[in-house]
């Protein structure tokens, strides 16, 4: 019962979190979402900051989770990225983590901050391998940095997010990922871009 409680109250964090941000979720507004007693947050954790910290971690586990399962769904690496580009996401909702890291009181907060940096590392690091797979197995032209290919799929994404938000129309989104899949493609050998 005490993991039980504790996992509703981290879920209800992180639902909080994405929709309201850190500064816009109180305690008590978790402990409602978590159907759970006044007590019970500070029984399982301090405060706030490491309920956060637990619930950016849960939300971080998830999307590298579904990460993973589309960089390992196809063969070539041109289908793996486009695997991850064609996740199922609200762009109206934003990325979980890419809202959290435009949070003030997140990015204030050291212990809270590396949570989104070391998401946003490893999801570099993840699209750098699998581009660098591509390089070596000779699918994309040898000049191909895969680091800066990285760069750009992820703030495309990002961007993504930010212009469908702005506009409240998932346009934007699937415009912005439209396009890197356009960059991709063009890398590919043989495609006669230059």
């Amino acid at each position: 019962m005490t993991q039980l409680r504790r996992e509703a109250l981290t879920r209800a964090a992180a639902e909080l979190l994405w929709e309201r941000g850190y500064t816009g979720t109180s305690p008590a507004m978790i402990l409602e979402r978590a159907h759970a007693g006044q007590g019970s947050m500070y029984h399982h954790f301090s405060g706030k900051a490491e309920l956060a910290a637990a619930a950016m971690a849960h939300m971080s586990d998830q999307l590298r989770s579904r990460t993973e399962d589309a960089l390992a769904a196809a063969e070539s690496a041109v289908a793996r990225i486009n695997a991850f580009l064609d996740l199922e996401r609200d762009p109206l909702a934003g990325c979980r983590m890419g809202r959290l890291a435009q949070d003030h009181e997140i990015v204030a907060d050291d212990g809270l901050r590396v949570t989104t940096a070391d998401f946003f590392t490893w999801l570099g690091d993840r699209l750098s391998a699998v581009l660098a797979e591509g390089v070596r197995a000779g699918e994309f032209r040898p000049e191909t940095d895969p680091d800066v290919m990285a760069s750009l799929i992820m703030a495309t994404v990002q961007g993504g997010y930010v212009l469908a938000r702005a506009h409240q129309d998932p346009a934007g989104f699937r415009r912005a990922v439209a396009g890197a899949k356009q960059v991709v493609a063009s890398l590919v050998v043989g495609s006669g871009q230059r």
